[in-house]
């Protein structure tokens, strides 16, 4: 099935290759079969955690930029665990069908995404990954298979009959096929097998049937091209991978869209080769790259791979992801995986190698980072906003008009109407789902500054390191999912120092500027704010502590006027579940109470008592001694604090509302 003396050329290559630099890239391959061969039991009682350890060291095996299938196994085994484990004892099932078992994990993880994540684009799990799962429980049998691998590693070895896209079953088939051929003929020589025991120790699997070595055998021919197999150039993985650094004075990452083509000289502004100039030329279409914002960001704020050749005088390259949560330079530091990473002993330069551990280090630090644990997004309408928040149909219609008008709204009203339970449901009524991850929510304060919110220097260690805030994340966030809704929620808005807070982001918040950029006053980099985030703050009128929300801001936001919903239809809905004779009474003359606070000239409507103070009881929990409590502790505390100056109205509202409770 393939040519004997490509064979013998690349076998000989490959042995002098295999001790001086390929097992140090590559021997992760037999770990990762020995961690999952002594952590791995089926019928472990913690699925998921098992699971875990199982993979702990595959490495980019099962992980890569923009393709995560162990992450998504893994929210599959928090959510599901039984029908996650399912999946892999059917895999697992050497009574069956290779091509059926595989078929079925791929099926299966479909049904699981549509059910349980129903908002991810893809559960990573196709026939490479699976095969992945089969090699690490079977080692003696199978391999990995991935077509560009096998496809390549074919042809040059002189194959007539190459795969064809397309075709999985018969692809698999004969990969299996022609993997067992090669693997027979390295079996038969000693000189190989000696090479290959002499790098073995207890850390890898001892690999006594040469199926790993095969397929890396097979990788490593795919590698290297017929007319020159002596090169020395080796991969990591499929691909090489990269650090490179960025200047953000001169090019922001985090600026530039997702999917752009960008370019990087090879030469100094003096006209000078960049050092390690080597790396430049090394640097190949589909190298993955780890783009790092140098000095003042220090972090690492996207992903990138190679999109083709050099012209000798740039390299090209793709943005495939931005960083929604930053990796610090300090928080790399701290990772004795990446002690001996070129960037860190010498980081003079612009282009860095890394080892394929160690971008999978960092990208394990991206995942823990910015994943999000799995939970099952239900959907969430108009219908559903009205029935939990008791908010008339023409008002609901109005804001949801408003702040998709406007893109900033401030709900305002009395204590107790609901502004802030009423705000993240406006955000999933708008989606049209119950996703929080869309959805970020903080409370503004009195010491809340522009260094917590967009950026600024914080201490770390014994010196200080430059942040980006939770608004200047929450920004880059929506930035690269421009085709979806993103709604930063501000609880009390009016605490805060606005223009201090904002400072320039003032004017990029207004419906008009969205997308415009501006200079960030600490580092001196464009930044703006997208047109698919929507700002919502919430406001307590009734609080006289606070001064009035500033000029400047107020006219960048529209103001919704929030009212207690006692005569609403839900809340009449909800207060009839309640079946309380005491509870009804007492809520009509709460309504008499917010018509004489209503017409107080020191008082008026932002001062009514809201109806939220009644809400989220069971109507089997719903007695005499709750209501009384809510007026005890919350109502008249109220009362005394509005009417300080008149102690006969509130005696007189005291008693009455007392008297509810001793008929």
């Amino acid at each position: 099935m393939f040519d004997d003396a490509l064979f013998q050329k690349y076998l000989v290559q490959y042995k002098k290759d295999l001790t001086t630099g390929h097992w140090d890239a590559e021997s992760y391959k037999w770990k990762a079969v020995k961690q999952f061969q002594e952590n791995w039991d089926i019928g472990s009682q913690d699925f998921k955690d098992m699971l875990e350890r199982s993979l702990e060291a595959s490495s980019n095996l099962l992980t890569s930029y923009n393709h995560y299938p162990k992450n998504m196994l893994l929210e599959f085994a928090t959510e599901v665990p039984e029908e996650t484990r399912a999946l892999f004892v059917s895999l697992f099932d050497e009574s069956r069908d290779y091509l059926d078992r595989i078929e079925a994990f791929n099926l299966g993880s479909e049904v699981l995404r549509k059910t349980y994540r129903p908002t991810a684009k893809n559960h990573y799990q196709n026939e490479n990954v699976i095969t992945t799962y089969l090699w690490l429980r079977y080692p003696d049998k199978y391999y990995v298979y991935k077509y560009t691998v096998a496809k390549a590693a074919f042809e040059q070895l002189g194959n007539n009959r190459s795969i064809i896209k397309g075709r999985r079953g018969d692809n698999l088939r004969f990969h299996l096929g022609f993997y067992n051929e090669i693997c027979e003929r390295l079996k038969k020589d000693d000189e190989l097998i000696d090479l290959f025991n002499s790098q073995l120790t207890p850390d890898y699997y001892p690999d006594p049937q040469l199926r790993t070595l095969t397929a890396d055998f097979c990788y490593y021919v795919s590698n290297h091209k017929e007319e020159n197999p002596s090169s020395n150039h080796l991969g990591s993985g499929e691909h090489d991978f990269w650090w490179l650094n960025a200047n953000p004075s001169l090019w922001k990452p985090s600026s530039v869209p997702i999917g752009s083509s960008q370019s990087y000289t090879m030469y100094s502004e003096n006209g000078s080769k960049r050092r390690v100039f080597q790396h430049f030329l090394d640097a190949k279409p589909g190298d993955a790259l780890v783009i790092f914002e140098t000095s003042p960001i220090k972090m690492i704020t996207a992903l990138g791979t190679i999109s083709k050749d050099h012209d000798n005088e740039r390299i090209y390259f793709e943005k495939t992801a931005d960083i929604a949560n930053p990796i610090a330079l300090e928080s790399l530091k701290t990772k004795q995986e990446l002690a001996s990473m070129e960037y860190f002993i010498n980081p003079q330069g612009s282009l860095f190698k890394l080892t394929a551990s160690e971008y999978q280090t960092i990208i394990n630090m991206i995942e823990h980072s910015n994943t999000t644990p799995a939970t099952s997004v239900r959907p969430y309408d108009k219908e559903s906003f009205l029935r939990d928040v008791f908010m008339g149909k023409s008002d609901y219609d109005c804001l949801k008009s408003v702040l998709l008008r406007k893109k900033n709204v401030i709900l305002q009203g009395a204590p107790g109407v609901g502004k802030t339970f009423a705000a993240r449901r406006l955000a999933w009524s708008i989606m049209g789902k119950r996703d929080n991850d869309h959805i970020k929510l903080i409370q503004f304060h009195q010491s809340y500054s522009y260094e917590d919110f967009v950026m600024g220097y914080k201490p770390e260690g014994d010196s200080f390191a430059l942040k980006h805030g939770v608004f200047y994340n929450f920004c880059q966030k929506a930035a690269s999912h421009p085709e979806e809704q993103f709604f930063f929620i501000i609880d009390e808005i009016n605490r805060g120092n606005m223009s201090k807070i904002f400072g320039e982001l003032l004017m990029l918040i207004e419906r008009d500027y969205r997308g415009s950029e501006a200079t960030l006053a600490y580092d001196g980099s464009p930044f703006s704010v997208p047109e698919n985030l929507y700002i919502i703050g919430m406001m307590n009128t009734a609080d006289r502590s606070l001064a009035m929300i500033d000029y400047a801001l107020r006219r960048r936001f529209s103001f919704f006027e929030m009212t207690p919903g006692f005569e609403t239809t839900g809340f009449k809905a909800y207060q009839q579940q309640l079946s309380s004779e005491t509870i009804d009474e007492l809520i009509a003359l709460i309504e008499k109470l917010n018509d004489e606070i209503r017409t107080d000239k020191s008082l008026g409507t932002g001062f009514c008592i809201g109806h939220s103070y009644f809400c989220g009881v069971n109507p089997d929990e719903a007695s005499d001694e709750w209501a009384r409590e809510i007026v005890d502790y919350d109502i008249l505390p109220m009362l005394r604090e509005y009417w300080f100056d008149c102690d006969e109205k509130v005696l007189k509202w005291e008693n009455a509302l007392h008297g509810v409770f001793q008929q």
